[in-house]
């Protein structure tokens, strides 16, 4: 089993920026990637952002693309994700997942592992 904890949200004007961390503990060696998804109150879970543990491979969301960055630190277990100018329409709770193929994936269905997901609320 993994067991990932988010952190780092919270309320922030628009073009403001927050980091949010992502704390994985368990068996953390049988998973190949990390990933951010958001899902805004009656929408659908979205792909955000993903990283593999090398740090080798990224993949962003058109959407948060040149604006979100990822990161990851495989020997603390953390994954980050930097979030910058941000807007309002990223107002969403955030979710970490964890997944074990290894292929990097968009989709949630394909992550074993969710965190509880942490707010974050963007005023105009």
């Amino acid at each position: 089993q993994v067991q990932l904890v988010e952190s780092g949200g919270g309320f922030v004007q628009a073009g403001g920026s927050l980091r949010l961390s992502c704390a994985a503990s368990g068996r953390t060696s049988g998973t190949y990637s990390m990933g951010w998804f958001r899902q805004a109150p009656g929408k659908e879970r979205e792909f955000v952002a993903v990283i593999t543990w090398s740090g080798r491979n990224t993949y962003y969301a058109d959407s948060v693309k040149g604006r979100f960055t990822i990161s990851a630190d495989s020997a603390k277990k953390m994954v980050y994700l930097q979030m910058n100018s941000l807007k309002p329409e990223d107002t969403a709770v955030y979710y970490c997942a964890a997944d074990r193929s290894i292929t990097v994936q968009t989709t949630p269905r394909a992550y074993d592992y969710w965190g509880q997901g942490t707010q974050v609320t963007v005023s105009s």
